[in-house]
This record gives structure tokens, sequence and C-alpha cells, in this order.
């Protein structure tokens, strides 16, 4: 494995809680204590996966999510959150987080979300892929070989598993899939308390590609039910 982790976490027991059970998995594990010394490192760009606490010292983890999207730098990033914070989670992946882990957590679970994150981040590098038609929809071009968006000729920066989703819907249109479903096709877990993670993703992928957001073109909405990708 031999992975490049960053984790930024205040409490000094859970730190080095996680910090144990990645090395365990043989990643090389950088801890920081500290919301603005953890953002200086993580924008240097040069970890392969971020686990991030909300509530920091000195600037808190939504905002060095915030930042770091914002200047284009698409780290994986697990965020940490409170049991009982339901809008911290969800603003969380509006944030552009990729995933998130409620407090308490176990040491199994949150390994095996990291293991998801580097799979799909190891995705989105691996060279010399089989040769796979690009899709085309009206504009819209998506290449799974070079793990490429753009709209209109303009490339779309799409963080692994946002690409990981709307390849998922897009190379199955009209199919409609349920937020569970989608968990574990692209996340690879299934549990109904993380159907936030979908509805953000979901989110973020119209703001992206959709002219409005309100009445998306392309990702659809199937009320009751789940998403599917426009087949008209």
């Amino acid at each position: 494995m031999d992975k490049n982790i960053l984790v930024i976490e205040d409490d000094q027991d859970i730190n080095n809680l996680i910090t144990m059970n990645l090395r365990d998995l043989r990643h090389i594990v950088d801890p920081c204590e500290h919301g603005g010394q953890g953002l200086q490192r993580a924008m240097k760009g040069l970890y392969d996966a971020i686990v991030l606490d909300i509530t920091l010292p000195e600037i808190d983890g939504l905002e060095i999510c915030r930042q770091l999207r914002a200047s284009n730098i698409n780290t994986p990033i697990l965020m940490l959150t409170a049991r009982d914070s339901e809008a911290d989670r969800v603003v969380g992946l509006e944030m552009g987080a990729d995933d998130y882990l409620t407090k308490p957590f176990s040491v199994r679970e949150l390994q095996a979300r990291v293991k998801a994150m580097l799979r799909r981040a190891d995705m989105m590098k691996a060279p010399d892929k089989p040769k796979i038609e690009t899709l085309e929809f009206d504009g819209l071009s998506i290449n799974p070989a070079k793990r490429s968006v753009s709209l209109n000729d303009n490339n779309i920066e799409l963080t692994s598993t946002e690409f990981d989703l709307l390849w998922h819907l897009a190379k199955q249109p009209g199919l409609v899939f349920s937020r569970s479903q989608l968990l574990d096709s692209v996340w690879g877990y299934q549990h109904s308390g993380y159907e936030h993670t979908v509805n953000s993703h979901i989110n973020r992928l119209r703001n992206k590609l959709e002219q409005d957001p309100s009445d998306p073109k392309y990702v659809l909405t199937i009320w009751g039910v789940g998403y599917k990708f426009n087949d008209a």
C-alpha cells in the first residue's frame, strides 16, 4: 500500500487511534492536531488521502475542505463528524468531502472507508486502461479511459468519487438506481444512514454539469425511488 495519508484531528487519543490503525495497513501517516497547520500541509497536494475532523482549533474542517476544493486540490477527504451533527455532515459533503464517518466509529469501518477512497483515487490515475467507448450526451462527453469529462468542449473537474458516480449512471441511461444501490456500487458499502452522501454528490454533479441545477438535463431524480441518467 504505502499511501501518504494526512490525519487532521485535534483529539490526541482519536488521532493516535486513527494513525495507529492506518499504519497497520502499511500506510505512511502524517498526524496533525491543528487546523491551520493541517491546511498548510494539505495545500501542498502531496497526500493520497486526508482524514479530516470538522471541529478543529484555528480553522475548522469545513473551511479546510472548502479551501482545498477551491484550489483544485482533489485529494480524497474522509470527514469525521459528531453523531448528532447532521447539518455538518451535509455541509461537509457539499463542500467537497468524498465521504464522512460519524463518531464514535469502528476501526474496521474507518479502514474500509479509507481503502475505498484510495481505490477510487487509484482508478483515476491508472494509465493504459482497456479502450472503452467515450459516452456522448448532447454536449457532455465522458471518457472512462482518461476518466475525464467535458461539457461543450470545456473540461469539467470532478473528484474521483464524482466521476465514478457519473459514470455508473451514464453507462446505463434510463436505469433507475436507489440510493442504497449507488452506495453499494460506487462507495462500496450499504447503509441507509449514509444516503446524504449520495444526495450531496448528486447536487455537486449538477452544480458542475447543469445549466440550471434545479431543472437538470442529465442526472434526473425519480421521486421516491432514486436517480437515473437521462435517456431521452
